[in-house]
């Protein structure tokens, strides 16, 4: 089972008719988007994985989300968390990229998406927290798993995300401060990360009432991490 599909079990049916009326959409549409949104998150990941630091950095970060449930979670601590998971994995400005070639791939305004995707991180990064806890992996049993994770995105979706990662990442994750240097664990420093200029906002249609068991949808915003790789606060 991948984690899509264990994304879309938690989430059941009420979720998915929520995230459904929070794109304007029916289910089957809503699948997709969650299936492109999911996919652009865990190819992000395997990316910031493919650096051995980089993977034993988002293993001890896994372990704050072992006991998180996202599924039914406060809303403001989930859409903080979920972006905070994004400044590391994709970086601010890499985010707001994401989100303009999600919607142009779905049909589904940007600004919906950009509060699509701080709710999906925080599930992303607690199913594979479990996984990762249940089958005892290190890091570099975790990069695989992910690289396993990235390939199995129906062949021509894993096209159009790779091209979306490509251009986000440039030839590779850089090395800066962040997970990449062992000197600074980034998921435990606090510090402030200023947030870049915004390209594109939060403007899509209001959200339902809810998202899984319990999770509202909440404007999007929230902090803006630096560019993929680096420190920032608390994932």
């Amino acid at each position: 089972m991948t984690l899509y599909d264990e994304l879309l079990a938690g989430l059941g049916d009420s979720g998915l008719e929520q995230i459904a009326g929070m794109l304007g959409s029916d289910t089957l549409t809503a699948r997709k988007v969650i299936e492109a949104v999911s996919g652009t998150i865990v190819g992000g990941l395997a990316r910031n994985a493919e650096h051995p630091d980089g993977a034993d950095a988002l293993l001890g970060a896994l372990d704050d989300h072992m006991d998180a449930d996202p599924f039914n979670g406060d809303v403001a601590s989930l859409t903080r968390d979920g972006h905070s998971i994004l400044g590391h994995v994709l970086g601010g400005q890499g985010t707001e990229q994401a989100a303009s070639g999600l919607s142009r791939l779905a049909g589904v305004d940007s600004g919906t998406i950009m509060k699509l995707m701080p709710l999906i991180a925080p599930m992303i990064m607690s199913l594979l927290a479990g996984r990762a806890a249940g089958r005892g992996m290190d890091p570099g049993a975790l990069a695989d798993d992910l690289d396993r994770e990235r390939s199995s995105v129906p062949g021509g979706l894993g096209e159009l995300l790779d091209g979306l990662l490509g251009d986000i990442f440039g030839g590779g994750v850089p090395r800066q401060a962040g997970p990449y240097e062992p000197r600074i664990d980034p998921y435990r420093t606090e510090h402030e990360v200023p947030p870049p200029s915004r390209t594109s906002g939060p403007s899509g249609p209001s959200g339902p009432s809810g998202t899984g068991h319990g999770v509202t949808p909440a404007a999007g915003g929230g902090e803006r991490g630096a560019a993929p790789g680096t420190a920032s606060p608390d994932w």
